[in-house]
């Protein structure tokens, strides 16, 4: 009688422990659809991948990019070699065509081609250079405001330079001309919103070791932002606090920045009159003024250097001629 009351309770132990077996040995269905599905799609990048022609290697691109929509947030080893491979391909296919749209001045479509690039490799310098470049020269061939988003572009490409994390220079001649360009560009967009800025981006652009360093353009425009800027601000705070007062250590500290600051700006205007003298030789990087061009830069000069010095020119000739011998201030 015993064994007879047992059976029952073994059968419903058996019973209810069974499912829990079976569940735990066979995945959902929906799961192991997905991992079908996976390796189907992984295979057939794979294939693809392994023929080095061209075509198989963009229908490979192509495939990845689907993997990658399909199975984005995967970590495992597949998930890693097609990321891998997305990455080299667009650094190098990719970037011929990017440069290419660029060099034919279509702007508005190199930026719709390198914004989705920069998504899935936000440190890619070339990129970001090529994207300065278009906005920056949109800009310029419309005589507007460049194309949004090319300062952003121009401090992250700066900033990987500055950060040691540029191997190849690219799409620039050197790194020296990638630093003088990029610095160039944030200098120019930012002269007028935001000049003291402008100037530390026009600085580093003629410290350059690139032909930015023999640019006049750079130098008068960095005399332009330092008076518009911090020289201004600085003498409307002198002022008014000091206007009616008498002498103070405040003040004479304060009279002593701005003294420096005009002194600065004299300066990058002397080497803007020497650079664009019809006498030196220049480059055939370097822009060629006119004669009325650098007789405007001169008057500039003249009229600050005469503010500065009890309303004389004396010396001026002399600054003018010796002042690219020496460092900036």
């Amino acid at each position: 009688m015993r064994y007879l009351l047992l059976l029952p309770l073994a059968v419903l132990v058996l019973s209810t422990a069974v499912p829990n077996v079976c569940g735990q040995r066979n995945p959902p269905m929906a799961e192991q659809q997905r991992d079908i599905e996976k390796e189907r799609y992984y295979a057939n990048f794979n294939e693809l991948r392994r023929i080095r022609l061209a075509d198989n290697q963009r229908r490979a691109y192509e495939a990845a990019l689907e993997y990658l929509k399909r199975f984005e947030g995967d970590k495992d080893a597949d998930a890693r070699t097609v990321r891998q491979f997305v990455t080299e391909y667009e650094r190098g296919g990719i970037k011929g065509k990017l440069l290419t749209t660029y060099n034919s001045k279509d702007y508005a479509k190199t930026f719709a081609m390198g914004k989705p690039l920069l998504e899935r490799d936000p440190e890619n310098f070339f990129v970001l250079s090529v994207m300065t470049e278009a906005g920056f020269d949109s800009g310029q061939a419309s005589k507007s405001e460049p194309l949004e988003g090319t300062l952003d572009y121009a401090k992250r490409a700066i900033k990987l330079l500055e950060a040691g994390k540029v191997t190849t220079a690219d799409p620039f001649k050197d790194m020296g001309t990638a630093h003088g360009y990029l610095n160039m560009v944030v200098g120019t967009i930012l002269r007028d919103k935001s000049p003291a800025e402008a100037v530390r981006a026009f600085r580093k652009a003629a410290q350059s070791e690139s032909f930015y360093r023999q640019d006049p353009i750079i130098y008068h425009r960095m005399g332009i932002a330092i008076l518009k800027g911090e020289f201004a601000q600085l003498t409307n705070e002198y002022n008014e606090k000091y206007g009616s007062q008498q002498s103070s250590p405040a003040q004479q500290a304060m009279l002593e920045r701005i003294q420096k600051l005009g002194l600065q700006a004299i300066d990058a205007y002397a080497r803007a009159a020497a650079l664009t003298d019809p006498a030196r030789a220049q480059g055939p990087t370097q822009p060629q003024f006119s004669t009325a061009a650098r007789g405007k830069i001169f008057e500039q000069l003249t009229a600050l250097y005469k503010s500065f010095n009890n309303n004389s020119d004396a010396g001026l000739n002399e600054l003018v001629g010796t002042v690219l011998s020496k460092p900036l201030p």
